[in-house]
């Protein structure tokens, strides 16, 4: 049986600007009098230019018998720019200075809050962010300039990172901690479509105390899975580093954060299935262990050849026809049935399962299911105790072609060289 379970800011939002700023340094430059801030490229360019709050003060207007510094011109690097938006937070916040030199720099989210952490160079000059910027965050700059003429002129700027609907994110499975089989492919899921395949699969280090290189394979714009060329060595630890955060998905979403896992493998486990024989051996780390008689789909709905993967299992559940399309008054068609130690092969619907009362009399003489391997209760139960996720079955000589990659993990159905230079 088969069972299928209004301001320019506001404006360029308007049009859709989902774009991470990319960090480029605004500078200020004083001297004579005349500051020149260069805004952020995302702004409204007839608010690109504004005076300077560190320009010198005019002479006349100081008070009676003060003694006015004359103006000593530097210049200001801001990374963000002042007035950007959509920032990217992985983007390093750092102040420069050509001219003067720094003091009292401090960089914290406008609404209060810790403020971020920096580091000052050893002459003065650059401020570096050592903490990340938050999500969806405006924070504010505050730092003192002293010039080389000893004047002391303070300054301010702005920037705020990208909102949450620019945020991405991406799941594992197996899930972390996990021990599977040595067929499990890793799956990698993400919230966004990803168009910058690429620097997604940069950011994705595995590896595996067998020293097993793999390869990505993409099955849609959010999904891709990864495997090495033959199966997982057993008794391996798998490590994964998802270094996602502030990486470009593509279409402005951002990767939002960062996780370490690992998956650990168990012995080897291999069921094979031989159509001609109607029989299932289990080879347990290669020596054959148990031989059942098994029946398998009939020529309307058959079996699939190749490898399969054991998704998930249950003691007991119900399978119904019209998961596979079948309707009431089809020949095929059969009503709700409860099976017992079902065993996933597919998304399709295929399982491992213990064969109904009427069906027993088949096992090992000819095929009546639809597309399922069915066994005795015996059988269905030592496959149910000693296969899990991951674990691997084989099926040989039905004639049909192999499981599909996307209907379960038909992964090593794919061969190496297709995989390894998907277009």
């Amino acid at each position: 049986m088969r069972m299928k379970q209004e301001s320019g800011r506001d404006a360029a939002r308007r049009k859709g600007w989902k774009i991470a700023a990319v960090g480029a340094a605004a500078v200020v430059v004083v001297g004579g009098g005349v500051g020149i801030a260069t805004a952020s490229p995302w702004d409204d360019p007839a608010s690109s230019a504004s005076s300077s709050p560190a320009a010198a003060q005019d002479p006349k207007a100081a008070p009676s018998g003060a003694a006015q510094a004359p103006a000593a011109g530097y210049t200001v690097g801001l990374t963000p720019t002042d007035e950007a938006y959509a920032v990217n937070p992985a983007t390093v916040a750092a102040i420069t200075v050509e001219g003067g030199t720094l003091d009292a720099v401090e960089l914290a989210p406008r609404a209060g809050g810790t403020p971020v952490a920096g580091t000052l160079s050893d002459d003065g000059r650059t401020w570096t962010a050592t903490d990340r910027l938050a999500f969806d965050t405006d924070y504010a700059f505050s730092y003192t300039v002293l010039d080389s003429a000893g004047g002391s002129q303070q300054e301010t700027s702005s920037f705020s990172t990208v909102e949450p609907a620019n945020e991405a994110d991406a799941s594992m499975f197996p899930l972390d901690g996990s021990t599977v089989g040595t067929g499990q492919p890793l799956e990698f899921s993400f919230s966004e479509p990803v168009t910058n395949r690429d620097a997604v699969e940069k950011a994705i280090t595995v590896t595996s105390t067998s020293g097993q290189p793999g390869a990505f394979y993409w099955l849609t714009d959010t999904k891709v899975r990864y495997r090495p060329e033959t199966f997982w060595a057993p008794n391996s630890t798998i490590t994964v580093d998802l270094n996602l955060f502030g990486v470009d998905f593509g279409n402005g979403m951002i990767g939002n954060g960062d996780k370490t896992m690992t998956v650990k493998t168990h012995n080897t486990r291999l069921a094979v299935v031989d159509n001609t024989t109607k029989t299932m051996n289990v080879y347990l780390d290669g020596k054959l262990d148990r031989t059942f008689p098994v029946t398998l789909g009939t020529d309307e709905w058959p079996s699939t050849e190749g490898y399969m993967v054991v998704m998930e299992h249950y003691a007991s559940t119900q399978f119904k026809a019209e998961s596979i399309g079948l309707k009431p008054g089809d020949p095929a068609y059969y009503p709700p049935t409860v099976v017992n130690h079902a065993s996933r092969l597919s998304n399709g619907g295929a399982f491992v399962h213990e064969a109904l009362p009427a069906a027993l009399v088949a096992l090992g003489n000819f095929n009546v299911s639809h597309g399922c391997i069915g066994m005795s209760p015996e059988g269905a139960e030592y496959f149910y105790n000693t296969f899990g996720p991951g674990d691997v079955v084989q099926i040989l000589n039905t004639g049909y072609g192999p499981m599909y990659v996307w209907d379960g993990f038909g992964d090593w159905n794919v061969p190496w060289n297709e995989w390894v230079d998907q277009p």
